[in-house]
């Protein structure tokens, strides 16, 4: 179409949904938004790989990556050039099975060497702090950065292996800090800056820091938002703090150290050389228990990262890759993997991702990959303010942290005249996504067209516990008196993969992790796992999926959490987290914390309550208890959590071991069309 009759986002979700108006979306999912052209198809990094390897159907390629795993991935090495000290003498070793399965025995490297083989003046980070011009970094630049952080902890008697973290939003500074910590065999602990003290020392506990770096606050949509200071409530450790603006505007503490103290100005740094299976970052991602999963990544995960840009995102030299995201999330150690070590650019705008003002900066810093998280769209959406911009240099959208919805992504789509949008889902455990987009296939909004190259994964309906179970003479909930059955001791069920259930992943692949430190590895995602004939062992993830029977190429549907873990924003929560604060909250007896998806839109926070009848306030209101408990869990969770719905309740739902059954809470919620 003509520049003089551009379709507005509202004109092309009208003309999309008139198109379609056949389509059968119960079976067949929401129609293709986008189709690539045998030019795009023959560009892209898949395309070109397809035919290296003398396969012209991309459905061949992914079984290839996944039946010669060890052809795939040293393929995918050197495509990446990822850079040794010492080649490997074998890329896989399964011998022990697959809980232990070796990658790459033999070899030494430090993956953040892998991240500098850009021309030194091609440009690896472009960023802006709303108000101020673009600033421009060279790959040459950034590696001084780096080298100035290494240099620095070396001096100040920082050890290969010692834990540093590292509080701070996405900045240019934040990516050389992370990198030169990597550079000196220590490890990152990386925590969101939206944390509350009591979360973020949590998480430096466990990992044992020995120090962390910080901002003295930051600014935020106008807002200027305290950093140092919770974290110096949260811990006693040495913070190094630098400033947001030309000068600390905090007293730091004796044993602190401001930033300009800190930094020594020597620019080479030879690279510590580790094994592939030593700790470069330390991430957390909530469990269904109270303490969040630590989870170690090595200099092999960043390889996930990497391949998987390399694919899905089809990130390639020069590109310049936004996503708004912090490196609490595993989503910014991604970025700055997938980004580099494709020799591509990180984009930063260093504010919230709303506004007029970040529209402009996606036009003026000419983004090509830019991602984000459903609720941000919806936003936009809502507001217009990233409409009129000239976004014509978007290639692909990525989207991840929570279910989508087709309308919104149709919207995102039609902002860059209509490109197409890679849903990517994983985790931290993970290191990347498992189940993808690529563009070599047709690309269809809020939903999925491929598992992630070199992983694949079987769909098994799962059984709850019976809920008519709970009410037989003999079995009684935990904690009330009575002499209980014992609990049979589960084994392994054989099943059959269906078309819809829980996600089991089929190891190994290069990525999932082979350690936690703070919970047993192999009770977490390997025992009790089902057994299916033909595959040797698989590996619990927890999402809920869907295929369907699209004509046109295969399509995944989002489902949610199987587990009681919930995405919040993009955040990644546990119910037991939110549960253990409210159940303080006087008058109320018991919680329970679910997520609830109007048709696969953002996950929203309900809370059911049981409260005490004999309370002085009784009968609370739901209004009156979603005050105090938005208040609660802002203060000492995250302040970008909300309550949106409490139920009170006389008595929770239980199995027969005592747990209370929140798949029922949630089904009885949607149940009631609320």
């Amino acid at each position: 179409k003509s520049s003089e009759h551009q379709l507005t986002p509202n004109d092309y979700q009208s003309l999309w949904v008139n198109c379609f108006s056949d389509w059968q979306f119960d079976s067949q999912g929401p129609p293709p938004i986008w189709v690539p052209t045998d030019s795009q198809i023959q560009d892209s990094n898949v395309g070109r790989w397809m035919k290296s390897v003398g396969l012209a159907d991309y459905q061949a390629f992914h079984d290839w990556t996944t039946n010669s795993r060890e052809q795939f991935w040293d393929q995918a090495i050197k495509r990446l050039g990822i850079k040794f000290d010492q080649p490997p003498e074998q890329i896989l070793d399964i011998s022990q099975g697959v809980e232990k399965t070796a990658w790459l025995a033999g070899a030494k490297l430090n993956i953040a060497e892998s991240c500098f083989q850009a021309d030194p003046d091609a440009i690896a980070i472009v960023a802006q702090t709303p108000g101020s011009p673009i600033r421009r970094q060279t790959y040459g630049e950034l590696r001084m950065r780096a080298s100035q952080v290494a240099n620095s902890l070396v001096d100040r008697g920082f050890k290969v292996g010692d834990s540093i973290g590292v509080v701070m939003p996405m900045t240019d500074w934040s990516v050389a800090i992370y990198l030169g910590i990597v550079m000196t065999g220590c490890n990152v602990v990386s925590i969101a800056d939206s944390f509350a003290p009591p979360e973020i020392a949590t998480r430096l506990n466990i990992a044992d820091a020995k120090a962390v770096f910080t901002y003295d606050h930051q600014n935020r949509a106008t807002k200027q938002l305290p950093l140092f200071r919770k974290v110096a409530e949260a811990t006693d450790v040495q913070c190094i703090v630098l400033s947001t603006d030309d000068v600390l505007s905090v007293d730091i503490r004796d044993q602190d150290l401001d930033w300009t103290e800190f930094l020594v100005d020597r620019t080479d740094f030879e690279s510590t050389s580790c094994t592939v299976n030593e700790t470069i970052n330390i991430l957390f991602s909530s469990g269904t228990t109270g303490e969040p999963k630590a989870i170690p990544w090595s200099h092999l995960t960043p390889i996930k990262c990497a391949i998987d840009g390399y694919c899905h995102q089809n990130i390639q030299p020069g590109d310049v890759v936004a996503w708004p995201t912090n490196l609490g999330w595993m989503m910014g150690p991604w970025l700055i993997f997938a980004s580099l070590i494709n020799r591509g650019t990180i984009g930063l705008y260093e504010d919230a991702p709303m506004g007029k003002g970040f529209g402009q900066f996606v036009q003026d810093a000419e983004i090509n990959i830019l991602g984000v998280v459903p609720t941000i769209v919806k936003a936009w959406q809502s507001t217009g303010d990233m409409e009129g911009f000239d976004w014509s240099k978007i290639k692909v959208f990525s989207s991840t942290g929570e279910s989508s919805q087709a309308d919104t992504m149709v919207y995102l789509s039609t902002l860059a005249n209509v490109k197409p949008i890679i849903e990517y889902c994983g985790g931290t455990e993970i290191g990347g996504g498992y189940v993808s987009s690529v563009v070599v296939l047709p690309n269809f909004p809020a939903a999925f067209n491929t598992p992630s190259v070199g992983l694949d994964f079987v769909l098994i309906e799962q059984q709850d516990e019976s809920a008519d179970k709970e009410n037989k003479p003999g079995l009684q909930p935990s904690g009330v008196a009575g002499k209980q059955k014992p609990k049979p001791k589960q084994t392994p069920q054989l099943a059959a993969p269906s078309d819809q259930g829980e996600v089991f992943l089929i190891p190994p692949s290069i990525g999932l992790s082979c350690r936690l430190i703070n919970r047993d590895h192999s009770k977490t995602y390997y025992q009790g796992t089902p057994i299916v004939e033909g595959i040797d062992q698989l590996r619990r993830h927890g999402d809920h999926f869907q295929k369907l029977n699209s004509e046109i190429c295969p399509v995944y549907v989002a489902g949610g959490r199987a587990d009681d873990t919930m995405n919040l924003g993009g955040i990644k929560i546990s119910s037991a987290e939110i549960e253990r604060l409210l159940n303080q909250l006087d008058g109320v007896i018991e919680t329970a914390a679910v997520s609830h998806a109007d048709s696969g839109g953002p996950a929203k926070l309900i809370v059911f309550a049981v409260v005490d009848p004999n309370h002085p306030s009784h009968p609370f209101q739901p209004d009156a208890l979603a005050g105090p408990m938005n208040k609660l869990i802002r203060s000492q969770l995250n302040p970008l959590f909300k309550i949106d719905s409490v139920e009170i309740i006389d008595k929770m739902p239980r199995t027969a071991s005592g747990k209370v059954m929140r798949r029922q809470l949630r089904s009885d919620y949607k149940d009631a069309g609320k």
